[in-house]
């Protein structure tokens, strides 16, 4: 009786294993789609070594940017780099003479809806 229980145990054992070495791993269903796909190797790997923009708030008297984690107002600074422009989707700095453009979206351009005649006929 012991031998079979050894068995029976050596047996669930080797399924667990190999169970778990069969298993993948899940991906986040909510997670949004990498932009990084729509960029280059080399524009993917510049935006996350340097200078990230992650929010931009908008206001009547105040724009303030996200980068790097810090609060960043119009005119700020961010470390030799000044905020020259806030705008819904992007952050200019100036850095002497040079200017880096960083975007909320990199890889997605904003372009102008085309409507057609018969939609514009309508509109009236």
């Amino acid at each position: 009786m012991r031998k079979g229980a050894q068995h029976c145990m050596l047996a669930a054992a080797i399924t667990m294993v190999m169970a778990s070495a069969q298993a993948q791993a899940l991906t986040d269903p909510t997670r949004p789609p990498s932009a990084s796909s729509a960029l280059s190797a080399s524009q993917a790997a510049e935006e996350t070594a340097g200078t990230q923009l992650q929010s931009i708030l908008m206001s009547s008297g105040r724009k303030v940017a996200v980068i790097n984690g810090t609060m960043v107002p119009l005119g700020g600074m961010v470390g030799e780099a000044r905020v020259i422009r806030i705008t819904e989707t992007q952050v200019v700095l100036k850095r002497g003479e040079e200017t880096e453009v960083l975007k909320m979206y990199p890889g997605i351009e904003k372009r102008a809806v085309k409507r057609s005649a018969a939609r514009r006929g309508e509109a009236k």
